[in-house]
């Protein structure tokens, strides 16, 4: 069965509150945006680039690390989620952009910019436009890191494959929608990883960046942080004609058969790239 992604949806008031209290409550989001703020080099940055920053998780996690001279801009396509962030996240570096990531350099000038970091979003974007806007406003030696969900790159972490906690919140609300609401789940199809490493280092190699280091890693949750996710809209199982409440009903219906602490893995790809010292 093809992934559920969730592309269309951001720039709405009910998921915008919901997407930063579950980034308040839970760590999901926090942790990665630390570590890929790490992995940046972020100690002498002057401009970093929090690319399709939503309401600012990451953000936080750059100015955490940046010297207090420096400038973090956030741009991302979804006001709401930027109405939302700015009323928590008050720093007088920090500036928001409400553009799609594709349009990054039209916002920033060419060469400028230290670092980019992307958090849990570069597969919904068109990929290829999005590298080549971060090739042309980094630096020579500027670096771009991100991270691509396990599911979508077409990875697995030896935790996650390792890890026996019966069925998953997701095929628990796919049984009981089939059950109980005459849900027909989509054809199951064997589709190639929307966003490989194969194609990441082709569409790095064609913006002029060169890819650094990758790694596969692993997050460790709960179950009740699981539930908590697929509770925001963008997020909420299964597909097709159900109101937001039905699929609240569904998904409370199978985290009921479920253990709240029951341990969870997400694998996850992150990407080190940067441009070329000496690239015109």
């Amino acid at each position: 069965m093809a992934l559920q992604d969730a592309v269309l949806g951001w720039d709405e008031d009910s998921t915008a509150e919901k997407y930063a209290a579950f980034t308040r409550e839970f760590p999901m989001y926090g942790a990665t945006s630390r570590d890929l703020a790490h992995r940046a080099d972020l100690a002498d940055a002057r401009l970093v680039i929090d690319l399709c920053g939503g309401a600012g998780a990451t953000a936080r996690a750059i100015l955490q690390l940046v010297p207090d001279q420096a400038r973090v801009i956030s741009l991302d396509s979804a006001a709401a989620m930027q109405r939302v962030g700015s009323r928590a996240l008050h720093d007088p570096r920090l500036t928001w952009i409400t553009s799609p990531a594709e349009r990054l350099a039209d916002h920033v000038p060419t060469g400028s910019s230290d670092a980019v970091v992307c958090n849990s979003a570069i597969w919904k974007t068109d990929t290829a436009a999005v590298f080549a806007a971060v090739a042309k406003v980094l630096r020579p030696g500027g670096r771009f890191v991100f991270n691509i969900g396990g599911g979508f790159a077409g990875v697995r972490h030896p935790d996650e494959q390792t890890a026996h906690t019966g069925p998953s919140l997701n095929t628990l609300i796919r049984q009981i929608a089939a059950r109980d609401h005459g849900y027909t789940p989509p054809p199951s199809t064997a589709e190639p990883p929307k966003l490989s490493l194969r194609k990441v280092t082709e569409h790095l190699a064609l913006a002029g960046l060169a890819l650094l280091d990758t790694e596969v890693t692993a997050q460790h949750s709960t179950m009740s942080e699981k539930k908590a996710w697929l509770s925001i809209p963008v997020f909420a199982r299964p597909s097709g004609a159900f109101t937001h409440a039905r699929r609240m009903e569904i998904l409370d219906a199978a985290y009921a058969l479920t253990t709240p602490d029951t341990p969870t893995v997400t694998s996850w790809l992150v990407v080190e790239a940067q441009r070329p010292d000496g690239t015109p």
